[in-house]
């Protein structure tokens, strides 16, 4: 274990989560509730953290349409720590393809231009050279989806999530100057139709409503690099931090309380998390869960 390392765990042993792994502090024949792979490979800490849940076959079938939502919503390249990692998001599509899935849709609803977006992030040359369908959000896609939440009671929502047979979501961690903290549960804003503005004015409860009617099959955080200030959009490299990291697990909720300990919080401390927490959406005690890391 190097310097890095060390302190990395050290720190986040601190705030009282503990790690299992291979070497016996898990059995290994319970699957872990989260998975963090660490290494200087964005795709081979991808395949790892998704072998340490089981492996992809666990949620992808032959003939599945699958759609991959990771964060593309700026104009930056991905040393900014503003999109989700291309390598991350074209190692899920060649996993997926792997697995039989019949299609993979790719997609975003950009804050910046999204032909400059697509292409500056690197996620599109990545993930159409890995096998999947990469398009631009297409208004006419969006339905009123009734939600029946406290901030939200309808809203609409792209409906590819919906028709697709497998849901993964890959956002990137990254500091946002509103929630505090995008990662998970605020990438679902890419889905959502109308003026996202609105939901500014409560936006912890929004986030827990979406959360009511998205569900997602996997979800995989990406902190290659991360976002630690002037987020969500960034721009200046000395906000960015190298973790070589990827967070992996079925509870968005959880993966987004284990991010948090990236930047020196707890679940608790993002006000959309514990609304979700409380609503029985997903767990924020993450030193009660199965944690398994792993070093590639």
């Amino acid at each position: 274990m190097d310097r890095r390392e060390f302190l990395r765990l050290t720190g986040l042993m601190s705030l009282g989560i503990a790690f299992g792994s291979k070497s016996g502090l898990t059995n290994a024949s319970e699957v872990p509730d989260i998975a963090v792979a660490d290494g200087a490979s964005p795709s081979t800490i991808t395949t790892s953290a998704i072998n340490a849940l089981g492996g992809i076959k666990r949620f992808i079938s032959r003939g599945d349409i699958v759609v991959i939502k990771p964060n593309i919503a700026f104009d930056r390249l991905p040393e900014h720590a503003a999109n989700t990692n291309p390598e991350v998001v074209a190692t899920v599509v060649r996993l997926c393809l792997e697995a039989g899935a019949k299609k993979i849709k790719v997609f975003d609803r950009t804050v910046n231009d999204p032909r400059r977006c697509y292409i500056q992030s690197g996620i599109q040359e990545a993930a159409k050279r890995a096998g999947a369908e990469v398009s631009h959000i297409d208004d006419r896609r969006f339905i009123d989806i009734e939600i029946k939440g406290t901030a939200l009671k309808r809203w609409p929502i792209y409906k590819d999530i919906f028709e697709a047979d497998k849901l993964i979501n890959i956002p990137i961690a990254k500091h946002h100057s509103l929630a505090r903290l995008t990662m998970a549960m605020k990438n679902w804003m890419g889905v959502i139709g109308g003026s996202r503005r609105l939901l500014h004015q409560s936006i912890n409860e929004s986030l827990a409503d979406l959360a009511l009617v998205i569900r997602p099959t996997l979800t995989i955080l990406d902190a290659v690099r991360i976002l630690t200030a002037n987020g969500p959009s960034g721009g200046d490299l000395k906000d960015v931090k190298r973790f070589d990291t990827v967070i992996a697990g079925v509870d968005q909720v959880a993966v987004d309380a284990y991010g948090a300990t990236l930047f020196g919080m707890k679940g608790r401390n993002l006000k959309y998390l514990a609304i979700a927490a409380k609503r029985g959406l997903g767990r924020i005690d993450i030193e009660n869960l199965n944690v398994e890391h792993i070093r590639s």
